[in-house]
């Protein structure tokens, strides 16, 4: 076997279409296209969402809300996580780095610690928010929690 007698398997390749190539083709003439019309010229392009001349599907549906563009979106990292964590690697210190690290988060997201679960270990947290509750627990335990 050498490179010069590799063929693809029958049946997995097709030949073109040679459309406007003569009479003799069988797709020659209107070159598949029909008879006249736009459609039938070069440089045809319809507009986008055009449906016929019929009330296009974004003009039928009504206007719905907004995107704030001041919308700060947190990452959710649990206490379960936090707990998970602190068990594993050992750590009573938790901030961003441990956080990328363990691959919870990616180098630009905000973390915001939320109370899901509980924390058992003694942790100092930091982080760029903290639910109520969760401060409170990861208080509880003796630990720290620090907003960047």
């Amino acid at each position: 076997m050498n490179l010069s007698s590799l063929k693809p398997a029958a049946g997995a390749t097709k030949t073109r279409k040679r459309i406007g190539r003569g009479p003799g083709s069988g797709l020659g003439g209107t070159s598949t296209r029909g008879h006249k019309g736009a459609k039938a010229r070069s440089g045809y392009k319809q507009k986008t969402g055009f449906e016929g001349g019929q009330m296009p599907m974004q003009r039928r549906l009504p206007k719905f809300g907004f995107k704030n563009m001041n919308r700060v979106e947190y990452k959710a990292i649990n206490l379960t996580t936090l707990q998970q964590l602190a068990e594993e690697k050992n750590l009573s210190k938790i901030g961003l780095e441990e956080l990328r690290n363990a691959g919870f988060i990616s180098k630009s997201q905000l973390v915001k610690i939320l109370a899901k679960g509980e924390l058992k270990a003694k942790v100092d947290v930091e982080a760029h928010a903290f639910s109520k509750t969760a401060e409170e627990a990861i208080k509880a335990t003796g630990g720290t929690a620090t907003k960047l």
